[in-house]
C-alpha cells in the first residue's frame, strides 16, 4: 500500500511542476524526438554523475519520453575545454562542467574561483542562486553557449604525496596540479607552489607517474578517484568553493520548443538542488573511509596564514571582477 501512495504522490508531483512550470505532457505529443548527448570528465561514483542522472531521469518523465538524454562520462568525448568548445561549434550537446575551465570562455565568472571567497556553501548558494548568479549565467549566450543552472563540484582542498601541510612554507616548491585557470595558477604560485595548469585526465597519469606532487579537489573527488593510492595527506583548506554548471551549446537550446527549455531549465536547478544535498550527506562518510585506507588528514590547518597569504590574488584580480566582487562582498555583509 505504501508503495502505491508513493508512486501516486510522485504523479502529482509531476502534474503540480508541470501546472507551475507552464507546461505539460501535452506540449510535447507532437515534438520530434530528440537525444541529448551530455558529457562529463569524471566517473560513475562521482556526483558530477549523480545529478547527469537526476536530470535525465526528469527530462525524460516531463517529456514523456520526447526528449532523451544520453550521458557520456570519464571524459569519453573530451576533457572540459574541448567539451565546452564542441557545444559552441554543434559537435556536443551539453554538458556538466566545472567552473574554473567555463571561465575561460567568460571571464567574470571566475570571480567565483577567488579563494576564500565563501564560508559556507549557504553563502555559496544565495549568491550563485541569485541575481549575480543569473546574469553571469546570461553571459555564456555571448559566447555561444546556455548556462542553464549551477550544480556543484564543492569547496576544493589539497591533497599531496610529500608531506602533511598546515600552513603555507609547507606547500612551499610543491608541484600541484590545478585547473587551467588563472585565479587558480595565481593562486598556488601565490604559496610558493609550482602550480601545474592541467586536463583531469592527465593529472591523474601525472600522479601516478609522480611527475606532480599534488592537486586539489573537493572530497567528493578525492575519494571517488581513490587518490590516496597516490597521495598520502589531505589539508581541509577548503581554500576556493568551486561551482559546476549545466550548460549546453546555444544552437541546440535554439533548435528545442520553449515548453522543452522549460523542462531543461527546471530539471538542471532540481538536479543541482539533489547532489548539493548528496554532497553534504555524503562527506562526513568519504573522509572517514579515506582515513581508514591511511591517508592523513589535516583538519587543524593554519586557515588564517592561508588566507592572509593569498590576499594579493584580490588585488590582482580586482579590476577585472571589480563589479562582481563589490556586488558579493556586500551581499554576503
Amino acid at each position: 500500500m505504501a508503495m502505491k501512495t508513493s508512486t501516486k504522490a510522485t504523479a502529482l508531483g509531476a502534474v503540480l511542476a508541470m501546472a507551475t512550470a507552464g507546461w505539460a505532457a501535452a506540449d510535447f505529443a507532437e515534438m520530434e524526438p530528440t537525444t541529448l548527448r551530455l558529457a562529463h570528465v569524471v566517473n560513475e561514483q562521482d556526483a558530477f554523475h549523480i545529478a547527469a542522472e537526476r536530470f535525465q531521469q526528469l527530462v525524460d518523465e516531463r517529456t514523456e519520453g520526447a526528449v532523451t538524454v544520453e550521458i557520456y562520462p570519464n571524459a569519453e568525448l573530451g576533457d572540459e575545454r574541448t567539451l565546452l568548445e564542441g557545444m559552441q561549434i554543434g559537435t556536443v550537446d551539453m554538458g556538466v562542467i566545472t567552473n574554473g575551465p567555463v571561465a575561460n570562455f567568460v571571464e567574470e565568472i571566475a570571480v567565483f574561483e577567488l579563494p576564500f571567497l565563501f564560508a559556507t556553501r549557504e553563502e555559496a548558494y544565495s549568491i550563485l542562486d541569485g541575481e549575480i548568479g543569473q546574469e553571469l549565467l546570461d553571459k555564456l549566450g555571448e559566447v555561444n553557449l546556455k548556462g542553464l543552472a549551477y550544480a556543484e563540484r564543492g569547496f576544493r582542498n589539497l591533497t599531496n604525496s610529500q608531506r602533511p601541510v598546515r600552513e603555507p612554507a609547507d606547500v612551499d616548491g610543491m608541484r600541484i596540479r590545478v585547473m587551467e585557470n588563472p585565479v587558480y595558477v595565481d593562486t598556488f604560485r601565490e604559496l610558493g607552489a609550482n602550480a601545474e595548469p592541467m586536463a583531469w585526465t592527465e593529472a591523474l597519469t601525472a600522479m601516478q607517474q609522480g611527475t606532480i606532487d599534488g592537486q586539489e579537489n573537493p572530497v567528493g573527488v578525492i575519494h571517488s578517484f581513490n587518490l590516496d593510492e597516490t597521495q598520502s595527506y589531505m589539508t581541509l583548506s577548503r581554500h576556493t568553493y568551486s561551482p559546476a554548471i549545466f550548460v549546453m551549446g546555444q544552437s541546440v537550446w535554439d533548435g528545442l520548443p520553449e515548453a522543452a527549455q522549460e523542462v531543461l531549465v527546471e530539471a538542471a536547478r532540481e538536479a543541482s538542488a539533489h547532489v548539493r544535498e548528496v554532497n553534504a550527506e555524503m562527506e562526513e562518510g568519504q573522509l572517514a573511509e579515506l582515513r581508514e585506507r591511511g591517508m592523513e588528514i589535516v583538519d587543524d590547518a593554519d586557515l588564517a596564514a592561508f588566507q592572509a597569504a593569498i590576499q594579493p590574488i584580490y588585488e590582482r584580480y580586482g579590476d577585472a571582477y571589480g563589479e562582481y566582487l563589490d556586488r558579493i562582498m556586500a551581499a554576503l555583509e
